[in-house]
């Protein structure tokens, strides 16, 4: 099929995965000059149940809009079936990155922020993702991408409710679901525990090397035995018992495990790239290095006095995505942040102003607050920030950048922000900010 036009736009490449419900190919789109991932759900004649998981995923996974959500920019019909057209993200699965080597708690918490920051935006829509797990997050150059959402239901999807109906990989589904029951946000939460320990441990929870693991024996172990403990789970074991709870109700909401697991990932880790390949050994080391490259930064900076006054009270705006929801911590060590620091400081508040306004809301001194009266207006209203141009001061402690955006019933726009930072308690804040 190399070579293959689909929709009279799209020439198929080469195939690059294959999932539960069709081949997924790298693809050239020919309208817009860029690559893209395209899934075959089937021929037109046969889809049944496909064309319905295709109509599903596309729209609740552009509903969403998170950075770390594969995006869905189509759904397409050509050569006889149904093609679902994605991004693509150059990068492996995260069962297939840590297969040789399990990552510790901290890179696991690095790594799983953003997943539980995606998911609590899609909670906040009423979407349950409902198939959590390794294999359907994507370690890509940008951070981890969220990806699959055909068996995901909407609050208002009544498409997936049949009795005795049990979606998901078996090793990940809540105990709730595993009998049958609705899945829930909790479900969610469940299997992001049962994500972590796949991470912590390199296989799937209730794996047993002496028992059989057939799905109905894992089915089985879910309904009827207690979750299990991770011996080398750290400060993460009191989350993952709760993640894991057999009681819905006794679980974290996924906006607590987001901010549990954010509390030792910094900005600068949240961006981190997994390895693309995985190497026997090597996974863990290469993520460890990294964290070690991004302490040694942050050690630079602390005890930062500059004060820069700002010429307007202009709500911040800004930039391109990133996978961060908390503000850049300050380090200890005196001296000025350099300017990669504050470009990368710009680019988390952007990601976290656009997903979550209230959360943006933090990085801004309480006076900045105060003369920001709109701020959760404006933010609410953006999607899709991309950054042009970044530019810093660390002499002056600003961060100049250009960007795009859609914003709500007008458009794209296209701005030129200049945010002026301060260090309040340990972290970097946003003082004031001009834009034109």
């Amino acid at each position: 099929m190399t070579n293959q036009r689909v929709a009279g736009r799209y020439t198929l490449q080469q195939q690059i995965g294959h999932g539960a419900h069709g081949a997924v190919w790298a693809a050239y789109d020919e309208v817009l000059g860029r690559t893209v991932a395209l899934k075959r759900l089937g021929t037109t004649t046969g889809l049944g149940g496909d064309a319905v998981r295709a109509e599903r995923e596309a729209r609740l996974a552009a509903q969403v809009g998170h950075p770390n959500v594969v995006a869905v920019y189509d759904l397409v019909t050509g050569d006889g079936g149904t093609w679902l057209v994605m991004e693509k993200v150059d990068g492996q699965a995260l069962s297939a990155v840590i297969r040789d080597a399990p990552l510790s708690p901290d890179d696991a918490a690095r790594v799983l922020a953003p997943v539980a920051d995606a998911l609590t935006q899609a909670h906040a829509l009423g979407i349950v993702h409902r198939d959590v797990k390794p294999s359907n997050i994507l370690a890509g150059p940008d951070g981890p991408k969220l990806t699959d959402f055909g068996i995901a239901r909407g609050s208002d999807d009544a498409t997936l409710t049949r009795t005795g109906l049990v979606t998901g990989s078996p090793a990940y589904l809540a105990p709730e679901v595993a009998v049958g029951g609705q899945a829930t946000p909790a479900s969610d939460v469940w299997s992001l525990g049962a994500t972590l320990v796949h991470l912590l441990t390199g296989r799937p929870p209730y794996h047993r090397d002496d028992l059989d693991n057939g799905p109905l024996a894992v089915v089985y172990r879910i309904a009827h035995e207690d979750p299990p403990v991770v011996e080398g789970a750290g400060w993460l074991a009191p989350l993952l018992a709760r993640t894991m709870a057999k009681d819905p109700q006794a679980r974290p909401t996924m906006a607590e495990v987001r901010d549990q697991l954010a509390r030792t990932a910094s900005a600068a880790d949240h961006t981190m790239a997994l390895p693309a390949v995985p190497s026997a050994r090597r996974s863990t080391g290469l993520l460890m290095a990294a964290v070690a490259a991004v302490v040694v930064v942050l050690l630079v900076v602390a005890f930062l006095v500059l004060r820069p006054s700002g010429d307007d009270g202009a709500p911040a705006a800004g930039g391109t995505p990133s996978t961060s929801a908390t503000p850049t911590e300050a380090s200890s060590a005196a001296g000025t942040p350099t300017a990669a620091e504050l470009e990368e400081f710009a680019r988390t508040y952007v990601a976290t102003a656009s997903a979550d306004p209230d959360r943006g809301f933090t990085m801004l001194t309480p006076a900045y607050q105060a003369q920001s009266p709109d701020y959760k207006g404006f933010w609410g209203s953006v999607k899709n920030p991309e950054l042009l141009e970044v530019a810093a001061d660390p002499a002056r402690m600003t961060v100049t950048y250009r960007y795009t955006y859609v914003f709500k019933g007008e458009g794209r726009r296209r701005e030129r922000v200049t945010l002026f930072l301060v260090a309040d308690g340990g972290n970097l804040l946003i003082d004031n900010s001009t834009a034109g």
